[in-house]
């Protein structure tokens, strides 16, 4: 009997593989770090040919570490960046263009021109998203147009067009399967997620050829199996969900009102709402949370561009920090912030804001204010986003929200944590494990082939590791907000 199960984490900065024990302990993981690349101010691309070679790479390495072979996994879940585009030649599988990363803002005044034109309910009724450079739709477009011979091609049916799930799924299996599932597919700007289809109108809006779209199928199903060449045996495909989804899926999340945040290069809070979509009219988003047995869920979700990408940003632009980790020791070393504020916009604000314009913004310099009042400010910036969010989030759903179960590499940070509940005044929860992503795609796949018997087998997996609990004063936590919202409209419009 197969004893494990495989998860591929295509994340935005990294690729890892993880493998998982039946009782969701991990066994090894191995990582390899992406390379970006910035043509020009504000646009993000990758080399889809690295994300394929470096997610290859990390599995064979993950079996090697622990002694593992292909015999002992049950099967394989892929979780991954969304949005994110990459367009391929179908016969010989090379890209036509770097693939164009979900923070990429090279369409923002395209997409301002069609909010400009009253687009907006179109697409929103459609899809339950935004008309936003975020989502897939106008960067397949800009490679369509843009791209030399690109847009004839497609006509012709020798291009295809894939998030990087179906990327990763078309390798594994030399080009046999061109497939997504309903979360990674309702994150594209071209799919129903009312009639759980792609949507001929929108895709006539963009001028994108049907030929060119993946097929959609549930998040839990035996898709394929990979070529043997690759492990020495073929592993079946089993498992799909765009990375915040499949966060949601390993926190067994499973009811609807349950709320997670994942802090990774951007935060993401989802709320599951079973069988109903929410219309949001507060700037949220709603989308697929996953399809089980033919059954879709549905997730109201708020999206915030930049969370841990902030102390990326502070360790590798800025020097202020050697590691992610000492973010914790430098910033606690300060009661607050000395009335800092760090809006980490660097491309533009995402939920409930959504300002393509906005820019990244360090308020309330005073000639006190140290390296340690920054750091701070940065670590309170994530908090604060998420708030926004949480909030946006009772006001639509017209009721108060629970407690916030969290993940993701910056939820280690316990200062974080702590001033994320005080910041909120709820209690934040974190469980034992916090690689909930490659979870969520490990449990997927493994339902499909039997690993794991049902979800409530999964729910008493779920552990917590630690519950913080808020015990700041009203007044202090409002005043700490009033000047949080005052130093986001300062960032607002600036690109403009």
């Amino acid at each position: 009997m197969p004893k494990y199960v495989m998860a591929f984490d295509s994340g935005t900065t990294s690729n890892r593989c993880i493998i998982f024990d039946r009782k969701g302990n991990i066994i090894s993981v191995a990582q390899r770090e992406l390379n970006m690349i910035y043509p020009e101010p504000g646009w993000v691309e990758q080399d889809a040919n690295q994300i394929w070679a470096t997610q290859l790479a990390v599995a064979v390495e993950a079996m090697q570490m622990a002694n593992i072979s292909a015999d002992e996994i049950a099967s394989i879940g892929i979780t991954n960046q969304r949005e994110t585009t990459i367009v391929w030649d179908r016969t010989t599988g090379e890209p036509v263009y770097n693939a164009i990363v979900w923070q990429c803002r090279r369409t923002s005044k395209y997409c301002d021109e069609l909010i400009a034109e009253g687009r907006t309910d179109f697409f929103k009724k459609k899809t339950g998203l935004l008309i936003d450079a975020y989502f897939s739709a106008t960067k397949l477009k800009w490679i369509l147009d843009n791209v030399p011979g690109a847009r004839e091609r497609a006509e012709k049916g020798e291009l295809l067009f894939g998030t990087v799930d179906s990327w990763l799924v078309w390798k594994l299996t030399k080009g046999n399967s061109h497939i997504t599932d309903y979360s990674n597919a309702s994150r594209t700007l071209l799919f129903n997620i009312h009639e759980l289809r792609w949507d001929r109108e929108l895709l006539d809006f963009f001028g994108i050829p049907a030929s060119m779209l993946p097929q959609v199928m549930d998040s839990s199903k035996i898709y394929d199996c990979t070529d043997e060449s690759f492990f020495g045996k073929k592993i079946p495909l089993s498992g799909i969900a765009g990375d915040q989804q499949s966060a949601l899926f390993g926190q067994a999340c499973f009811s609807k009102g349950d709320i997670k945040n994942t802090y990774g290069t951007g935060g993401f809070l989802l709320m599951n709402t079973g069988d109903t979509i929410i219309d949001s009219k507060q700037g949220l988003l709603s989308t697929i949370a996953w399809g089980i047995d033919g059954k879709v869920s549905y997730a109201l979700e708020g999206s915030v561009f930049t969370s841990g990408a902030t102390i990326q940003w502070l360790r590798d632009e800025m020097g202020l920090i050697s590691s992610a980790a000492e973010s914790e020791e430098i910033a606690a070393s300060v009661e607050d912030s000395n009335g800092c504020y760090f809006v980490p916009a660097f491309t533009g604000l995402g939920a409930p804001y959504w300002d393509s314009s906005a820019r990244g913004t360090i308020v309330g310099l005073t000639r006190g204010v140290s390296r340690s009042h920054v750091v701070r400010a940065a670590l309170e910036s994530l908090a604060y986003q998420s708030y926004d969010v949480v909030k946006t989030m009772e006001a639509e759903m017209g009721e108060d929200i629970g407690d916030l179960r969290v993940d993701g590499g910056a939820s280690a940070n316990d200062l974080l944590l702590k001033i994320q509940a005080d910041i909120l005044g709820r209690k934040v929860i974190r469980p034992k494990c916090i690689e909930t992503t490659a979870l969520g795609a490990a449990y997927l796949s493994g339902l499909a082939v039997g690993f794991w018997k049902d979800m409530e087998e999964l729910r008493q997996n779920w552990a917590t590791d630690r519950v913080f609990a808020p015990d700041m004063d009203e007044d202090r936590r409002d005043r700490m907000l009033k000047g949080w919202h005052k130093a986001v409209e300062k960032a607002k419009d600036w690109a403009d």
